[in-house]
């Protein structure tokens, strides 16, 4: 039933179960995964760096370091259970990049993490995720992390 899924994370704890999920679907449908980290441009552009001496110093690089990190994370559990991964870091609006992405690779599926928040925050300021299930053409699993 699918041959390529998209993983999405951002390394923290709300992707664990994500991460669970997807390489089980992998591993079932002997697919390719594919994990990707967007680096949230918004969040990078939002410093204006006087307090560093070169790029490589300041909070995109990062950012980027903590994007490899989390992939590598991802390949290493999927090596466990003998899925392959496409290891894939971009720069951008997160929400853009994930449905940009999927949509390039041909993915039948992506797959994303999201912590549990109250409704008057939902409502307040939306998630990546939310906005990824509006926009994608594939289907979309979303698998919900208590986070205290």
């Amino acid at each position: 039933m699918y041959e390529r899924i998209l993983l999405a994370t951002d390394g923290t704890v709300a992707s664990d179960d994500a991460t669970a999920h997807a390489i089980g679907l992998a591993d079932l449908h002997d697919a390719m995964l594919h994990a990707l980290y967007v680096v949230d441009s918004d969040v990078y552009s939002a410093y204006s760096g006087d307090e560093y001496v070169d790029e490589r110093e300041g909070p995109e690089h990062g950012l980027e370091e903590v994007g490899e990190e989390a992939l590598s994370a991802v390949t290493t559990r999927a090596a466990d259970r003998g899925v392959e991964v496409v290891e894939a870091l971009r720069h951008g609006r997160p929400h853009e990049e994930i449905v940009d992405y999927a949509d390039e690779e041909g993915v039948d599926l992506i797959v994303l993490g999201t912590r549990r928040h109250p409704e008057a925050y939902r409502s307040l300021l939306g998630s990546v995720t939310d906005r990824v299930v509006r926009l994608a053409d594939e289907p979309v699993v979303v698998v919900k992390t208590d986070v205290a």
